[in-house]
């Protein structure tokens, strides 16, 4: 064999997978299948190390779960509408679409050069108007369901962006992607009712055991399912009802103050003649949400000069609005009970307002109020009237809802944090809304027959904002009702929309009569291994479940979850931080592989880091990756030569104690390599383990020329070289789904057919792997006294202890330690004991 030359090896491997159509993939009825997928990048132009190991995993992971047995569908496409491409065509003064494409075509190239076992013919942008035409259509779909609607609402405004953020898109107050303070606007927006699908979101979390329990936790946080009582407050003058929410009723005698939102009706109108609260409403718009509604930032109010009545007491309570009280969660309104409650007590002690205590704790002394609130469940209630006084909180729960709703003043109830998904963005590079505004008719659909509503693609921009709303040829329309001139909607879709269901479209991408073949996804759906960052477990991976759940309702899919197992990589870091051109650190991995190839970025990738912990760049470690690489070529090599130098006539030998320890750590390798693979998704232990074995096969042969002449070919029987041979085809095996160009041309050289990914699995024996035991006599005072089994090589320390802990030697030994032990290796040890 000649030099390790991977720039040829891994172009002419890569042509044999195009030329065979070795991934190309279609349902088979006689094998299980295994659908295994990695988040679809954003064409951002090229590659980072991030995306190098997503990627290897998946990668590694589909080639394992084709050499066990399995069909394997592992698609890639490209989630390609967003604001990226359109802040970019500012800067060159292009279009989004030119540069989207470019970018595409410039990144497939660099996949293709790492050799992922893609299927190519299934590959998709959601720029496509073959893409983005089911998706409309599929918006129009819930439409007619009644999951979706547009309202005025209070939006998060990125002034950077020019676009609306949903919810989960503000992080501590800040757009998730400029990082500008957000603003609160009024607009009207499209929503889709994600909260209609928040019991079964939040439900079947318990049962989804494939999935990280950190992510499982943040979405039960998100969704936020509380059980409480809502209950009507009415205004002393003109009686207007302000409902709450509280998840503690039997504090309700206790409320003090009635909190409004600064965005509630009731403020809004006080607003235009007391100038005091415009100004609070003015002072607070900007503030952040992580400060309005959290736990960080000033808590402050003005007093709304109005009184409400409490409906279990009676009594007059003062009505204020509150900076922490956010609109869109509940009511916009909350009763403060700051003798039970943190928050509640920090802006009453501020504001020199009452604390009642109407709750007694477990010891039965009152609380002192200087300290703190009394917060707890298992108190008794005090100081609030015959109905609860002197109940538990289950019965003061129970008899306060009841009591509610018998006056049409409130009852049981379930609230969510979970909101509702507003899908209006105000961009260009985006999916259409299918809607059409007609001054007679209202909002209507655009019928199916005209779908899809196509984006102009040729438009250089000239500003952040929109140029659709500018454009009669793309919004002047005639109503589909009555025929009259129309207005198109301008509004495109948030892009987590396209990126909710491309999974599903990957199983028939071509199809044309629907948004989905029913066969082939059934077939292929649920994906079996999902692959991505821990950073979009509430966006992306919250809002896929619910389209599933939506498609399924509509009888496109038949699963009721997308993911089956998900893996949540961690991140790629340098000198101790994330990889990123403002802290100069990226590294480019286009330049690891001209210089060292493919493969040894993929090793490097998977075997300096279990995947789910964040993997620290080292020089030294790709440098490392490479050698080994080498290494591996050049035994292989050299074992050819050995093969060849001894010919093929065997001496009738068996295998002798070194041999049958190799054999024995072979199969021990393999039985370990596939669990690490299958079980534990632990590559770095996997490839620790082929090298070991490797590393072995010197207590044979010494493969380094260097070393060449101390193990000459004729030291070695027939059967000890075909051991040897065994060892590098199953550690070529083994590591294929790693390194799999190179492990394609030494599986050639050792004579094995096609592809290893073709190739069975090698599975590990058992019994040949079970370590052999030696019997070692233990002496006391040079007298035999028991036997001992150890397995071979085994220190004077562990034969020790297992000879203390025989009861016939303890006996000999009267309870004395021994003064002195005479150990023989593989033989023997013998205790000495003056009273034995």
């Amino acid at each position: 064999m000649s030099e390790y030359d991977f720039e040829a090896i891994e172009q002419a491997v890569q042509r044999y997978w195009s030329e065979h159509e070795t991934f190309c993939v279609t349902p088979d009825a006689a094998r299980e299948k295994f659908y295994c997928l990695s988040m679809l990048p954003y064409p951002s132009g090229r590659l980072h190390m991030g995306h190098v190991r997503n990627y290897s995993i998946g990668d590694a992971l589909s080639r394992f779960y084709r050499m066990i047995g399995f069909n394997v569908l592992q698609p890639i496409g490209w989630d390609a509408f967003g604001l990226p491409a359109e802040n970019a065509a500012l800067e060159r003064g292009s279009a989004p679409s030119s540069w989207t494409r470019e970018n595409i075509s410039q990144m497939r190239a660099q996949l293709r050069r790492l050799g992922f076992a893609y299927d190519w013919r299934r590959e998709l942008a959601t720029c496509d108007q073959d893409y983005y035409r089911w998706e409309q259509w599929m918006f129009l779909q819930m439409h007619r369901r009644g999951l979706v609607y547009r309202r005025e609402a209070q939006v998060n405004w990125d002034p950077v962006e020019e676009t609306v953020l949903a919810n989960e898109q503000v992080i501590e107050g800040r757009g998730w992607r400029s990082g500008a303070l957000v603003e609160r606007r009024t607009m009207a927006q499209w929503f889709v009712r994600i909260t209609d699908y928040a019991d079964e979101l939040l439900d079947e979390l318990d049962d989804m055991d494939g999935w990280p329990d950190t992510v499982r936790t943040m979405q039960r946080n998100w969704i936020g399912r509380s059980r409480g009582v809502n209950i009507a407050f009415t205004l002393a003058d003109g009686g207007e009802r302000i409902e709450v929410f509280t998840t503690r009723p039997d504090t309700l005698a206790g409320a003090a103050v009635l909190g409004l939102s600064p965005e509630h009706a009731i403020v809004r109108r006080l607003a235009q003649r007391r100038p005091e609260i415009a100004e609070f409403i003015e002072h607070h718009e900007r503030l952040r949400e992580a400060e309005a509604g959290g736990e960080a930032g000033q808590k402050l109010g003005v007093d709304l000069g109005l009184e409400a009545v409490n409906p279990l007491s009676g009594e007059r309570i003062p009505v204020w609005a509150m900076n922490f009280i956010l609109a869109e969660y509940g009511t916009g309104a909350m009763m403060c009970c700051p003798g039970h409650d943190q928050r509640d007590w920090e802006f009453a002690r501020q504001y020199g307002l009452p604390a009642p205590q109407v709750l007694l704790p477990p010891d039965g002394e009152l609380n002192d109020l200087e300290a703190g609130p009394w917060t707890g469940h298992d108190g008794t209630v005090i100081n609030s009237g015959a109905l609860i006084d002197g109940l538990g909180f289950e019965q003061a729960f129970a008899r306060v809802a009841d009591f509610l709703r018998q006056r049409d003043a409130g009852g049981e109830a379930v609230q969510y944090r979970l909101r509702d998904w507003g899908v209006s963005r105000q961009r260009y590079w985006g999916t259409p809304i299918p809607m059409i505004h007609c001054t007679q008719c209202g909002v209507v659909p655009v019928p199916d027959a005209d779908l899809p509503v196509v984006l102009p693609e040729s438009l250089e921009l000239k500003s952040p904002r929109s140029p659709l709303g500018d454009m009669p040829e793309f919004y002047a329309v005639d109503c589909p009702e009555c025929g009259r001139p129309a207005r198109r909607e301008t509004d495109t879709f948030d892009t987590f929309f396209q990126s909710s269901w491309y999974y599903a479209r990957y199983t028939c991408p071509e199809y044309s009569d629907g948004m989905l073949e029913p066969d082939e996804a059934n077939h292929w759906l649920p994906v079996d291994q999902y692959i991505g960052g821990v950073e979009h477990a509430i966006l992306h991976l919250l809002y896929a479940r619910f389209f599933h759940k939506v498609m399924r309702d509509m009888g496109l899919v038949r699963s009721d979850e997308p993911f089956s197992r998900l893996l949540t990589q961690g991140m790629v870091l340098k000198d101790g931080g994330k990889m990123s051109k403002s802290r100069g650190n990226v590294v480019d991995p286009q330049s690891l592989i001209d210089e060292f190839g493919a493969d040894t970025v993929r090793l490097f990738s998977l075997f300096a880091a279990p995947p789910e912990r964040s993997l620290e760049w080292s020089d030294e470690g790709i440098r490392g990756a490479h050698r080994f690489i080498r290494r591996l070529h050049d035994m292989v090599g050299r074992y050819l030569k050995l093969v060849e130098t001894a010919g093929a006539a065997g001496d009738g030998r068996p295998l002798g104690e070194a041999a049958l320890a190799l054999e024995r750590k072979l199969h021990q390798t393999l039985i370990k390599v596939r669990d690490d693979y299958q079980r534990r998704m632990t590559f770095n232990t996997a490839i620790a383990a082929v090298m070991e074995l490797l590393n072995a096969v010197r207590v044979l042969w010494a493969p380094d020329e260097a070393e060449a002449e101390a193990a000459p070919a004729g030291q070695l029987n027939a059967a000890e070289r075909d051991l040897i041979g065994q060892v590098m085809r199953q550690a070529v095996l083994l590591l294929s789904p790693i390194i799999p160009h190179v492990c394609h041309a030494l599986w050639r050289q050792l004579g094995g057919d096609g592809d290893p990914v073709e190739c069975t699995w090698p599975e590990g024996d058992p019994e040949k792997a079970r370590e052999r035991l030696l019997q070692l006599a233990v002496q006391v005072n040079g007298r035999v006294r028991a036997q001992i089994e150890a397995p071979p090589g085994a220190g004077e320390d562990q034969i020790r202890a297992l000879a203390l802990a025989d009861g016939n030697v303890q006996r000999h030994l009267g309870g004395a330690e021994p003064f002195k032990v005479i150990f023989v290796p593989d033989r023997l040890i013998n205790l000495l004991c003056r009273n034995s």
